[in-house]
Formats: structure tokens, sequence, C-alpha cells
């Protein structure tokens, strides 16, 4: 009986003695070459540490491989002799007080690349294992879910980044088909009070909202503050009651709603 049948049976006995129907949520993971780790500590620490365990491994021939492998370039330690696995795969190499000596860095091997047997036996002899062997964390399971261990990487800033990103499709959406929501409330009210001051401006209706709107079309330069001079304080200081007196005027109008008229 192989592993992972054990482990599925375990599971289904649990489930039928503890009355956890959740648990067998599990079953489907159990293919292939893995195994199950128990914790009661935080997950994500529990991914750290299980990451850090890894043993080299060799290049075998036939093997995909996982990564690109980079032969750096110094003294290999090998004598004369062996130049031929460095001809074969166009390494340019000198003879440096009695051994080989790699000139340059060789991209020997690109990932998703079979491993050759030249490739492999130069890699045996310069003591290189480019590959890793280690245990990968593949899926969580937590309180009856199952969910991918990238989950376990989020911040609190990822969050809050998905979570606006979601408040801004619900209102690009609501307002695209005219529905009601509380995030599209802002923008449908900001929406009908330029209308309201777009009827207010072509019509006799008005509302105390609109009154300064007005009064800018008609004269605007009423609002526009003097330019201070350097030199005397007559602009300058004519200017200083303008702007107070419109900061104050602003500061009135908040208090009252976009459909006031009084």
């Amino acid at each position: 009986m192989g592993k992972n049948t054990m482990m599925k049976r375990t599971i289904r006995i649990h489930a039928d003695n503890s009355g956890n129907k959740e648990i067998l949520n599990l079953i489907p993971l159990l293919v292939g070459n893995v195994g199950l780790i128990f914790t009661k500590g935080d997950l994500k620490e529990v991914k750290e540490e299980v990451a850090k365990y890894k043993v080299g491994a060799p290049a075998r021939v036939g093997l995909i491989a996982p990564m690109d492998v980079v032969v750096p370039p110094g003294n290999t330690g090998l004598d004369p002799s062996q130049t031929s696995f460095f001809q074969v795969l166009n390494i340019p190499t000198k003879i440096n007080k009695g051994t080989v000596e790699i000139v340059t860095p060789v991209d020997l091997i690109k990932k998703g690349d079979k491993v050759g047997s030249s490739e492999a036996a130069l890699l045996a002899k310069l003591g290189i294992r480019p590959f890793s062997f280690g245990l990968v964390v593949v899926s969580v399971y937590e309180k009856g879910s199952v969910f991918s261990p990238d989950v376990l990487d989020l911040t609190e800033d990822d969050l809050v980044d998905k979570f606006a990103m979601g408040v801004s499709m619900v209102t690009s959406l609501a307002l695209a088909i005219h529905y009601p929501t509380l995030a599209a409330a802002p923008h449908i009210l900001i929406n009908g009070y330029k209308n309201l001051l777009a009827i207010a401006v072509e019509t006799n209706f008005s509302f105390r909202l609109a009154d300064m709107m007005k009064e800018y079309l008609e004269n605007p330069n009423k609002f526009v503050a003097a330019a201070p001079v350097v030199a005397g304080g007559g602009p300058a200081a004519e200017a200083a009651p303008v702007e107070e007196e419109l900061a104050e005027e602003s500061d009135d109008d908040m208090p009252f709603t976009l459909f006031d008229d009084e």
C-alpha cells in the first residue's frame, strides 16, 4: 500500500470518527510525492522555516533544468588533458600554471533545457552541484479551507490595495448601470450637483450654492486677487481683505445642503 493511500485512509477514518468532514478536502491534494506538516504556529513562519532546508543536487543527464546554470570564470584545477570537455561546449579557456582556467562566465544550461552528457560530466568534474532538493509548500489547509501558499506572503498594504481596487470596480459598475451603492454615492451626489449648477446657469432657477457660480460668470474680475508688489504696500494690502472675504464666504456656504435654495 502506497504512502498516499495510507494518508487518505487515515484522513477518512479521522473524518468518520470525529465528524470533521471538512478535512476530506485534503484528499484531492495527496497526489505525487507529497507530505503533510501539522502545526499550531504561524503559517507564514512555518513556510519560511521549511524553505530553509535544501540540499545540493548534481545535474543528471536528461534532467530538465529548473534554473539557469552559469559556470563562473577562474581556475578549474583540472590538468590540460581535460580541455576536450571545454572544447566540446565551446568554453574559452587558457592554461595557467599547468591547469585549465575558464576565461569568461559561461551560460552552460538554460532553464527548461535537458541536461546533456557533456554538461553533466563537466559540472561533475568541476564539483558544481547547480540544483537543489527541498520541501516546497504547494497548498495550505486551515479550518476546512484550502488555498495557495502565496496568500501567506500578502501584507496589510497588499490587502488595502486589493480592497481599494474592489471598491473602485464596484463604483464603476454601479455608475455604469445607474445602480445606487454606498461606494458610488459620493460620485452620484457630485454629478447631481454639477447637473444642478448647469441648469441654474442656463435658466433663471437659482439656489445658494449656485449664486457664486453665476456671480463669477458675470464678473470674473471680482474674484481675481491683485498681484502683490515688492515696493509699496498698496496693492498687496488691498488684496488681503478680498481673499479673506472669499474664504469666509466659502466657509459659510459649506454647512448648507446641495438643495438648500434659501
